[in-house]
Formats: structure tokens, C-alpha cells, sequence
């Protein structure tokens, strides 16, 4: 009997050891910080490494880059969009079936084909003119997520005409990518942060949980105000952030925002300054933030209704034109 609880007293003395080794190793183990240029915007990561990995971070963002960006003349999307016969990459896929399920989640607030109108509307934001109830009506037919399919490999239009722009869903994929990359090197404490969309995981260099600021919503085009509304505990979790507050114009005193309504072609008119949302993958949070802005506050709340396993926190303009704040039951603790 003694032999055996020496056997025992050695083994767990040992695993103490080992642990205390480990805890201690990572506790010494550096931060890396990385910064660079993609997809039109600023990425910043942090992750415990004892290696640099900005390479293979940059060749996965180049990765996604070649499948989704319209901006790049040989990507796959920019290839779809100009109706060359051309099978579409895993990653292509992948956005483009999540972003047609979401689509239908939200009955099409959410929606990749409504880059034309965006553009339109962008334009007119510039000139201060409206585009014409014509330009409108003609863009519309050819807009709607309905519009599109993937066969196989192939994208099916029903009309030639029809564009695909995953703006507001990439960088949350792009998010996810580098997350996993990280991931799949055995680090566990990081926090990739692309544009405003992030994925944390672990703990950050002071030893804490990751914590992530929302910006408070004031009347800033240019983009030179970043006072912080509040801040949120985003630990292995998703976040993303989808605001008309920095991107509008005034006419005949009302503010029509760069949010634009799929279905009626024009911008949003209703209360919500910004819809952040928390999930498990930055790809479906930034797809919901973006339809959120769509769908106002009431319709919001009825989807996150359905799916409690996002969380959202809405800065909105209450009845006396003041700011106000609504967010789930437990995301501020």
C-alpha cells in the first residue's frame, strides 16, 4: 500500500512540475505584434509566438485577397463578375454560401449583390444628388440575393447584369482565416483585428482578457474622432462593428445614410447609429452587423431572438434625438 502512494505522490508531484514548467514557459513566451495593408484597410495581430509569422499571416490574406476582393482584376469574384467561365476556389464557396444563408436569415438585408446601388448612391453622396427613381428601378432588377446560385463550382446568374461584392462579409472571413492559422500553429492566445473586425482568443499581454472598444457614434466623416462608447469583453469570440455615423450627408434636413436597403434601393431611414455583433467566427458577425443596419431596431431584435447564440450591442437615437444603447441579456457583465 505504501509503495503504491509513493507511486501516486510521484506521479502528481510530477505533473505539478510539468504544469508549473509550462505555465511558466508561457508566461515568459513574447508577443508579437504585426501590422500591414489589406483589403482597402489597416489589420493589426497580436499573438504570443516565440516566432514572427507575418509571412504566412500575409500569404493567407493574399489568399483571400485573390478570391474575394473586386478590386483585384484577376481575383475569382472579379472573374464571376465579368462572367468568365471560371470554377470558384474553396474560399469563394465558402463566403458565398454562408452569405446566401445569412441572406435568407434576414429575408435579404443581408445581400451581395447590392454593390451597384451602393455605388450609386456613393457617387451621389459626393455630387449631393440623388440618383433618379429610373437608375433606381433599373439597378433593382438586377439586385437580389435570389438572383445567384453555385452549381457545383460554377456561379449561375439569372441575369449577366448581376455583381457580386463580399465587402461587408470579408474581412470577417479574413479574420477567421488568420485566426485559424494561428490556431493551427499552436498559439492560443491572439487577437487578429482587421478593419474594425476582430477574433480574440486566450489572454492578451497583460495576462486579461481581451477587451474591445465600441466607438461612440458622432457626427465625424472624417473619420478623425475615435471616442470610446464603451468596451466590451470579446475573449474567444468574434466582433464586429457595421455604423452609418461616419459615412452620410444632410438634405432637406433629413440624414441618409451609406446603408442601403436591398429591396427598396434606398438608404435606410431609421434609428440605428451602430449594431455590433458578437458571434463564434468574425463571418457571421460581420454579415449580421451589416443587416442589422438594414433591418432596424425592431427587426433586429426579433432574429437575435431567434439566434441566442449572438449577441449584439445597438447605439441608437432615441425619441428626444438623444444617443441611447441596447444590447443583449448578458453581454455586459
Amino acid at each position: 500500500m505504501k509503495k503504491k502512494q509513493i507511486i501516486q505522490i510521484s506521479f502528481l508531484l510530477m505533473l505539478i512540475i510539468g504544469t508549473v514548467i509550462i505555465v511558466s514557459q508561457q508566461h515568459n513566451m513574447p508577443y508579437q505584434r504585426d501590422t500591414g495593408f489589406v483589403f482597402g484597410t489597416i489589420y493589426n495581430i497580436t499573438y504570443q509566438s516565440d516566432s514572427n509569422l507575418k509571412k504566412e499571416i500575409e500569404e493567407e490574406l493574399k489568399k483571400v485577397d485573390q478570391s474575394l476582393s473586386p478590386f483585384n482584376s484577376t481575383s475569382t469574384i472579379s472573374r464571376v463578375n465579368r462572367n468568365e467561365e471560371v470554377k470558384v476556389d474553396e474560399m469563394f464557396a465558402e463566403v458565398f454560401n454562408r452569405a446566401m444563408e445569412i441572406s435568407k436569415e434576414t429575408d435579404g438585408a443581408f445581400d451581395i449583390t447590392v454593390a451597384p446601388l451602393v455605388n450609386a448612391w456613393g457617387f451621389g453622396f459626393k455630387s449631393g444628388e440623388h440618383p433618379t427613381a429610373h437608375t433606381i428601378d433599373s439597378l433593382l432588377a438586377t439586385i437580389g440575393y435570389q438572383r445567384v446560385a453555385l452549381v457545383g463550382s460554377k456561379v449561375v446568374k439569372k441575369d449577366r447584369r448581376t455583381m457580386l461584392d463580399c465587402s461587408s462579409i470579408a474581412k470577417g472571413y479574413g479574420c477567421d482565416r488568420v485566426a485559424q492559422l494561428l490556431r493551427d500553429k499552436g498559439i492560443s492566445n491572439f487577437m487578429v483585428e482587421i478593419g474594425g473586425e476582430v477574433v480574440t482568443q486566450g489572454i492578451n499581454p497583460e495576462r486579461l482578457p481581451w477587451k474591445i472598444g465600441v466607438t461612440k457614434p458622432i457626427d465625424d466623416s472624417l473619420n478623425t474622432n475615435n471616442q470610446i462608447q464603451t468596451v466590451l469583453n470579446v475573449t474567444d469570440k468574434a466582433m464586429a462593428t457595421s455604423g452609418n455615423y461616419r459615412n452620410f450627408y444632410y438634405k432637406n434636413g433629413k440624414k441618409y445614410a451609406h446603408t442601403i436597403d436591398p429591396k427598396t434601393g434606398y438608404p435606410v431611414q431609421h434609428n440605428i447609429l451602430s449594431a455590433t455583433v458578437l458571434a463564434a467566427d468574425c463571418t457571421t458577425a460581420d454579415a449580421y452587423a451589416t443587416a442589422f443596419m438594414v433591418l432596424g431596431m425592431e427587426r433586429s431584435q426579433a432574429i437575435l431572438q431567434k439566434h441566442p447564440e449572438l449577441m449584439a450591442y445597438f447605439i441608437y437615437t432615441d425619441h428626444k434625438g438623444n444617443n441611447a444603447v441596447w444590447f443583449t441579456k448578458g453581454l455586459i457583465k
